[in-house]
């Protein structure tokens, strides 16, 4: 057994990033430094240390006398964050179709099986297990760096994946979507998945580019 050991400094980046990616802590709003390093009991020292990581990876913004606040969502950061997806995510998934595992196969129908139960249970947790799905479907082709890239990219999509799913019978699609690229990587049809991971992307893009528009 290998023992996983957090410094408190990834303890709390792993704790706000958590409640920015469900929606706790709104798009715009301030994060509450003293009310929380109370609540944690802890200096605000690391805690600053967090949020400067947190601002590194495109979640909150420092304003100089005012402090940490959560990046608004916006389209060009959408555009931005999705079309590197569509130049990263088809090649990489197809290698990893390929190179894929019986055991990797099996975690990525276990993410797939988890995220429809929480669908059916309200949604709540659904961007989390999206992002782990999708992660599920790219670790195997062994290319650390752009999964890695991809990994970071998926962190800054999840809170647009909670906003696309808003309107009633998205979630529905998405999961459809989701399990014919899981069927095709299963079966390592690594055309038919490049396709299908190209329009999966591209088709939330174009409804993200609807609901923002109205907010930029």
């Amino acid at each position: 057994m290998s023992l996983i050991i957090q410094s408190l400094s990834d303890q709390l980046v792993n704790l706000v990033r958590d409640r920015i990616l469900s929606g706790r802590v709104a798009p715009d709003s301030a994060i509450r430094q003293d009310a929380l390093a109370q609540e944690l009991g802890i200096s605000k020292i690391p805690l600053r240390e967090a949020l400067a990581r947190l601002e590194q990876e495109g979640l909150v913004e420092s304003h100089t006398h005012r402090g940490f606040f959560v990046r608004a969502l916006n389209t060009r950061e959408a555009e931005e964050v999705y079309a590197l997806r569509l130049k990263l995510e088809p090649d990489a998934v197809a290698l990893a179709a390929e190179l894929a595992t019986p055991a990797q196969h099996q975690l990525a129908i276990d993410h797939l099986a988890t995220m429809d139960q929480v669908t059916d249970a309200g949604g709540e947790g659904v961007g989390a297990f999206n992002r782990a799905f999708h992660l599920a479907l790219l670790r195997p082709s062994g290319q650390l760096i752009t999964v890695n890239i991809l990994e970071r990219l998926h962190v800054l999509s999840e809170r647009y994946v909670r906003k696309h799913l808003e309107p009633l019978g998205r979630d529905e699609r998405a999961n459809e979507e989701h399990r014919e690229m899981l069927d095709v990587w299963l079966a390592r049809d690594t055309e038919r998945l490049r396709a299908l991971t190209i329009a999966h992307i591209a088709k939330t893009l174009d409804d993200l580019r609807q609901q923002l528009a109205a907010n930029d």
